[in-house]
């Protein structure tokens, strides 16, 4: 008996899942490896429908299995908290200083630097802090509560980091660039985050708003707005930049040639203004964007 419309559909689809196969081992010198095999069958489940039955893998494990196959592709410098948002404490704080300081971020440990933050000299742990804290003795030396955290160079991959993790228990690790300065901070929270996602607690703030819609189209943007999402909400000729610019900051320092002072109103070629409202000499930190008028609409 001939196969129905939805019959033919489905044999076409398995024989073009059957070329693909045939292609990428041509291209690969070979058989595939584990690791493409792994997310070619979870693309297969999702071109079905992806249901779970049978006790088959949800959509989240998948989404998690797909991360895992991609955690080695990744180095620390990828998977590190910038620089400009390290928490950390300088070595001649007060003891008062320290402990506020965890009571304001909620961190389990934070590093201690000398100077600057490319002399980071320790980490100090909040287990260690809240030993005196319960005793009502505070250390006649805080200093003395340091510990050494792990020191990595931006290249070392993410999967090594971790295991440096595990090997040493220590679940700190600065990133040094190539000049020996810090590039960032890794902890094992974010090294696991890149396998199940955003971990969020109570500590954390809510999400904040980067894009905010105002009256007559204008919006109101974080400087950090990634330009995909400006172009996904607001105007894809936003993201059209040939220089290596991924955030609106990054695009107001390119149209002025500089770090825009507050107030400047900078023309985007779309036809856009980008007004600085917030930041200081050393960048960006908000800005209103006024949309194209009519005119402008037109002539394009």
């Amino acid at each position: 008996m001939a196969e129905g419309p939805s019959g033919e559909g489905e044999s076409r689809r398995s024989t073009w899942r059957a070329i693909k196969r045939w292609f990428e081992r041509v291209d690969g010198g070979g058989e595939q490896s584990l690791r493409a095999q792994l997310e070619e069958a979870i693309d297969e489940h999702e071109d079905d429908g992806g249901s779970v039955r049978n006790g088959d893998l949800s959509a989240l494990e998948r989404e998690m299995l797909r991360n895992l196959l991609h955690f080695s592709e990744h180095d620390a410098d990828d998977v590190a908290i910038p620089r400009g948002e390290i928490v950390a404490v300088p070595e001649t704080a007060s003891w008062e200083d320290v402990v506020a300081a965890f009571a304001d971020h909620g961190h389990s440990r934070m590093p201690v630097y000398r100077d600057t933050l490319d002399e980071i000299v320790g980490m100090v742990l909040i287990k260690d802090v809240f030993k005196h804290l319960a005793s009502g003795k505070p250390p006649k030396d805080w200093t003395s509560l340091l510990r050494q955290p792990l020191y990595v160079p931006q290249a070392r991959g993410a999967l090594d980091v971790l295991n440096d993790m595990r090997a040493s228990r220590v679940h700190l690790a600065v990133v040094i660039d190539e000049y020996s300065g810090t590039d960032g901070i890794i902890t094992i929270e974010d090294l696991v985050e890149e396998i199940v996602g955003e971990i969020e607690d109570e500590h954390d703030d809510a999400p904040e708003e980067l894009l905010t819609r105002l009256e007559n189209g204008m919006w109101e943007a974080d400087a950090r707005a990634e330009l995909e999402d400006v172009a996904a909400a607001i105007d894809r000729r936003l993201a059209e930049v040939e220089e290596d610019v991924d955030t609106l900051g990054g695009l107001a320092f390119l149209l002025a040639e500089a770090v825009p002072p507050v107030g400047s109103i900078l023309e985007h070629p779309s036809g856009w203004r980008l007004e600085v409202i917030a930041g200081n000499e050393k960048h960006v930190t908000r800005l209103r964007l006024h949309p194209p008028s009519p005119q402008d609409e037109s002539e394009e």
